[in-house]
């Protein structure tokens, strides 16, 4: 398949052209004025809010007018994630795609589907002709990777409508109609460098070529975690010989599981061929542990040179921390229908050693609000108990699931219709912005779904093109058929 035969192409020709533009989370202004110039050029009414969030209203088709208004939705910025040995600035460079077999992936960098392609579907719309709908709001929301910023700021009365649909989701066939909450934990540990004592041999340590993943979405699939697997390593270390830890690097993003880290630290002179030689029988039982889904980590170890070391006490206290935080799946949904779904869990995101501190970034998610607030406090207690200061943010609420909702029905209906077959109609253990609009448009009837993505949040993303078709088709078909106005 050349670039040139995907379909439906006028979705893939707005998906290049977002694909050309830099959009970072926080980073969205040129995305935000492209989508101004956008709805502008063809003449529709296009308002960008104080946040930064664009919408663009479509007035209906003839025939349409007194249909429901509809609200399609998706977010513009992406998670810029790339080969650590890829020279690309996310600031500046376009993302160059190409087609592997059924599926559309990026060169060394995240393909920026999430969620680049809910904006093509709805540009797409935006610029045709020949599609029946009643009026229509494309909203398009920003910073939803690095915080919800965009959906959070966003003030009661920007959408009018009273349906909506999220085009944020990443497996076709699969109808989302509830969402998990999330709260972060930011903890660091404020320190004085020392002068390294006499005696002391340092190595380098380092792991790549993990996974990694979408921290909600991916966190029951057994990856490994770059930092819980380094952290372990330091904790026998300590235990057995004493160390001397100079840094500790793993990890970029709240919301994506890490997929390397590097650790620099110093041992007895006289213990360094017996460290060796417990990194060797380590690693080879890490990658025995996650012989399934961990095919391509690359473990390595070097000497290395150091002048500065953190005091002894906080290295203790901070690797102690690293491995007894929770990481991973906490709890199963209790509910029969949804026992194979992740109710709570935790995501060990990010460390990172500056001149006088470390910072750890952790993700707690659950769809049970108690569940989120027993979580969190579960790791900050961990972190306090360390001597480490502890900051939680307010995060952001679950979406709770409408049994009663008139767009979930017809959405399922349309796609019985047409593929002759039962959506799946689930919970998604990972935030949507859903869950912060049902808190501002308490009476909006919701829905999410997209075409299938894998590899989300790191360079091995990819789409999976002839679901992009398919989720065109049963957009249009549910346009085609909203309700009237009661």
């Amino acid at each position: 398949m050349n670039k040139s035969d995907l379909k439906p192409a006028c979705v893939f020709e707005q998906f290049a052209k977002i694909n050309e533009i830099p959009r970072p989370s926080k980073r969205e202004e040129k995305m935000i004025e492209y989508l101004k110039q956008f709805g502008e050029s063809h003449g529709l009414e296009t308002v960008v809010d104080e946040t930064g969030n664009v919408i663009i209203r479509k007035g209906a088709t003839p025939g349409f007018e007194k249909r429901e208004t509809v609200i399609l939705q998706s977010h513009m910025d992406m998670v810029c994630e790339k080969l650590v040995d890829i020279d690309f600035d996310f600031d500046k460079d376009a993302i160059q795609t190409y087609v592997d077999g059924e599926w559309l992936t990026a060169k060394g960098t995240t393909l920026g589907a999430d969620d680049g392609i809910g904006c093509a579907i709805e540009l797409a719309i935006l610029d045709s002709n020949d599609i029946e709908h009643g009026p229509i709001e494309c909203v398009f929301t920003r910073d939803e990777e690095t915080g919800l910023t965009g959906a959070e700021g966003m003030k009661s009365g920007f959408m009018t409508g009273n349906m909506l649909i999220n085009l944020d989701s990443e497996d076709e066939g699969q109808i989302f109609v509830s969402c998990a909450g999330g709260r972060n934990t930011t903890a660091t540990f404020h320190y004085q460098p020392e002068n390294v004592p006499a005696g002391l041999f340092f190595l380098k340590a380092s792991l790549k070529g993990l996974v990694g993943g979408h921290s909600g979405d991916d966190i029951n699939k057994k990856r490994a975690n770059a930092i819980k697997i380094l952290a372990r390593f330091l904790y026998k270390v300590q235990e057995a010989y004493g160390l001397r830890l100079a840094c500790f690097n793993g990890g970029k993003l709240h919301n994506a599981i890490p997929r390397d880290g590097v650790i620099v630290f110093g041992v007895p002179t006289d213990k360094k061929e017996d460290v060796r030689a417990l990194w060797n029988v380590f690693t080879a039982e890490v990658e025995e542990e996650y012989h399934v889904t961990e095919k391509s980590m690359q473990f390595n170890m070097e000497s290395a040179e150091e002048d500065k070391v953190l005091p002894l006490e906080v290295s203790t206290r901070l690797i102690q921390a690293l491995q007894a935080v929770d990481n991973g799946v906490f709890a199963m949904c209790q509910d029969e229908a949804l026992a194979w779904m992740v109710e709570t869990s935790n995501n060990v995101a990010s460390v990172e050693t500056m001149a006088d501190k470390v910072l750890i970034v952790a993700s707690q998610r659950s769809n049970v609000m108690s569940a989120l607030d027993n979580q969190a406090a579960t790791i900050k207690a961990v972190f306090q108990l360390a001597g480490a200061e502890v900051v939680q943010g307010d995060g952001y609420p679950a979406w709770k699931m409408n049994p009663d909702s008139k767009l979930t029905a017809l959405v399922v209906e349309t796609y019985k219709k047409l593929f002759g077959k039962e959506p799946k109609v689930l919970g998604i253990h990972a935030g949507l912005e859903c869950g912060l609009f049902s808190e501002k448009y308490p009476n909006m009837d919701m829905v999410s779904f997209g075409p299938t993505l894998r590899g989300v949040h790191s360079p091995d993303e990819r789409l999976h093109i002839p679901t992009v078709q398919m989720v065109w088709d049963h957009l249009l078909e549910i346009l085609k058929n909203i309700p009237a106005k009661a």
